[in-house]
C-alpha cells in the first residue's frame, strides 16, 4: 500500500480505477509560500517541486512507507494560475484563457523515508476556444462550486470538455497525474505485479 499525499478526488479515482492500494493523507504544505519563492521558475519544475514538498511532508510521519505526492499547474501566456477562490475569480480566469493555449503540468513524486526515489512531470496542451461572457456565466451556473477545486476551472470528465477545441497529451495528465509512468514506477518501487 502507498500513501497518497493528497485529498484530490481525481487522483484518488485514478488510483482506485487502476487497482493501486493506497490510503490518502493530505499534506499541510503552504503552496502559496513555495510559489512565491519560485518566481521565474518554469511551470513544469514548479509542479515537481510542489509534488515533492507534499510527499516529503507526509513522508516524515510515515516511516518506511512509499508516499506519492502530486501537483498540477495551469500556465497560460507564461502566467501560472491557482485554483479560483471565488466565482468572480473563476470567470476572470476563463476570460483570460479564452482563445489561448493552456499548458497543464501534472507532476508525481515518490518518496520513502524522506528520500525521493522517482519524479516525473508531463505537460498537456489544451487549446481553449473563444468563450463568450454568456457561455462563461452559464458554464459557471452549472459547474460552480465543483470547479473551485480545479486549477484550470474545469473538469474534463464533465462540462469542462466544452472549453476546448483541441487537446494534446495524455488524458491522465489532464486529469491531474501522469498515471502510466507512475504505474511503471510503482511496479519497481511498490512491487506492484509486473
Amino acid at each position: 500500500m502507498i500513501i497518497l499525499a493528497s485529498q484530490s478526488a481525481s487522483r484518488k479515482a485514478m488510483l482506485e480505477a487502476a487497482g493501486v492500494p493506497f490510503k490518502a493523507h493530505g499534506s499541510s504544505v503552504d503552496e502559496a509560500e513555495i510559489k512565491r519563492e519560485l518566481i521565474g521558475v518554469p511551470g513544469s519544475e514548479v509542479a515537481l517541486i510542489l509534488a515533492e514538498a507534499k510527499a516529503l511532508a507526509v513522508s516524515m510521519g510515515e516511516p518506511a512507507q512509499l508516499v506519492l505526492g502530486g501537483d498540477s499547474l495551469v500556465e497560460v501566456s507564461g502566467r501560472l494560475f491557482d485554483k479560483p477562490v471565488t466565482r468572480v475569480d473563476a470567470a476572470a480566469h476563463l476570460a483570460f484563457f479564452s482563445g489561448q493555449t493552456m499548458r497543464l503540468h501534472s507532476a508525481a513524486v515518490l518518496i520513502r523515508d524522506g528520500v525521493t526515489v522517482w519524479r516525473h512531470v508531463e505537460t498537456a496542451k489544451l487549446k481553449v476556444r473563444t468563450l463568450s461572457q454568456d457561455f462563461i456565466q452559464s458554464y459557471l451556473d452549472s459547474e460552480w462550486p465543483a470547479v473551485a477545486a480545479c486549477v484550470g476551472v474545469f473538469r474534463i470528465e464533465a462540462m469542462g470538455v466544452q472549453l476546448f477545441e483541441n487537446i494534446e497529451g495524455s488524458h491522465f495528465t489532464v486529469l491531474g497525474m501522469p498515471l502510466l509512468p507512475l504505474l511503471a514506477a510503482l511496479r519497481t518501487h511498490a512491487k506492484l505485479p509486473a
